[in-house]
């Protein structure tokens, strides 16, 4: 029995048969799949690496001596990463020294004449006693016609230049404790600003040597050795791997059902996708991405086109999982929030949470302290 040939239109109409056969299998998939999954989750692949750049400035006007870190180098918190050329400092703080134990000197000396003003006060104020009483006995005896009336103003004469010396020793001695009264050498005001200067001056010598704030790895190393910077200058910068974090930029469509603390699968070109980080929403942006760019769109002038807007989300990463495979600030990434879970907060609710804490150097207050206690025992002797 032999098979009859089909027409042309039969031929049409069985691929039209398979085509639309094809077609709703395809939907029935899609609707399954968005059934199960697609619905419960918000994907986008506008999303990158993102992490705080410390940068390393120098603080003073000075030569770069040394470079200790180069780019790509992993640098420990507190480990030296330029020396400057101390020399001016050196001299600065040595003139901080000599200054602070002239000033001591100087104060130690004003008390010494406050003591030297309040015997000569004590002093005049007997001298007065005396002429008081010498100018009493002639009065009496004027009286009784044994002095004369000469000697008698003599007498009254003394008196009034004995109490004018009084008033000149007094005044002497309240002009010296105006500037030490009610403090001892060490709280002098004059004391204390010269100690002030010697601090920034020891501070501006601790500058010399720039260390790493944080642990990290070395970048955008812009430095040479032996060039004259500024103060301000940026020599180069330390990037913390280990605390970052993702910006992915979401549609204002995605964000209904998005809540901070949903989880986060991300992916990176990177690793490829045998590696996927699990992290989690950790909070909205305050605005979209337009809105804080440095020309704002106008849209009250002029033709208006609506335009979706994104706004960034910040996801949180493992620690763990970093440090097993280290990300690279600015890697684009792709990131599927799942958001089936709507009990989380809406913005986050933590306060003050995210400050990172840079070493910015040795302390070099208990270096002055030592300085200036040593200073003060030298030139001011015990203190009052």
């Amino acid at each position: 029995m032999t098979d009859i040939p089909q027409t042309p239109t039969q031929q049409r109409r069985f691929w039209f048969l398979i085509l639309g056969a094809a077609i709703l299998a395809g939907a029935l998939i899609y609707g399954v799949y968005w059934l199960l999954h697609a619905r419960y989750f918000e994907s986008t692949d506008d999303a990158y690496v993102g992490g705080d750049v410390v940068a390393i400035t120098s603080k003073e006007n000075a030569t770069v001596l040394a470079l200790h870190a180069d780019n790509t180098q992993t640098v420990t918190r507190g480990q030296l990463l330029v020396e400057m050329d101390p020399a001016i400092t050196t001299v600065n703080l040595q003139a901080a020294q000599a200054n602070l134990a002239r000033v001591v000197r100087n104060v130690k000396g004003q008390f010494s004449k406050s003591d030297s003003g309040t015997a000569e006060l004590n002093q005049a104020m007997v001298a007065l006693a005396q002429a008081e009483d010498d100018y009493a006995r002639r009065q009496k005896a004027f009286e009784t016609q044994s002095v004369s009336g000469e000697e008698l103003a003599h007498a009254r004469d003394a008196v009034a230049a004995a109490r004018a010396q009084v008033n000149a020793a007094q005044g002497g001695l309240h002009q010296t404790n105006a500037s030490i009264e009610g403090t001892d050498i060490a709280h002098n005001p004059d004391v204390m600003a010269a100690e002030a200067q010697l601090r920034a001056a020891a501070i501006a010598l601790g500058h010399m040597r720039l260390v790493a704030p944080v642990d990290g790895v070395i970048a955008q190393r812009t430095v040479q050795a032996g060039q004259q910077v500024a103060a301000g200058t940026p020599l180069m910068a330390v990037v913390p791997l280990s605390n970052v974090w993702i910006d992915a930029n979401f549609k204002e469509g995605q964000l209904a059902r998005m809540r901070v603390g949903q989880p986060v699968t991300v992916k990176t070109d990177l690793y490829g996708r045998s590696v996927t980080y699990l992290g989690h929403i950790e909070g909205l942006g305050a605005g979209s991405g337009s809105a804080f760019a440095l020309l704002p769109p106008q849209n009250a002038s002029g033709n208006w086109i609506k335009i979706v807007q994104r706004v960034p989300v910040r996801i949180a990463l493992d620690p763990k999982e970093l440090a097993d495979h280290p990300l690279r600030v600015g890697l684009s990434v792709t990131a599927d929030a799942d958001v089936r879970d709507q009990s989380g907060p809406l913005i986050t609710a933590r306060v003050g949470a995210g400050t990172t804490r840079a070493n910015t150097g040795e302390d070099s207050g208990p270096a002055a302290d030592a300085m200036i206690a040593r200073i003060l025992k030298e030139n001011g002797g015990a203190l009052r």
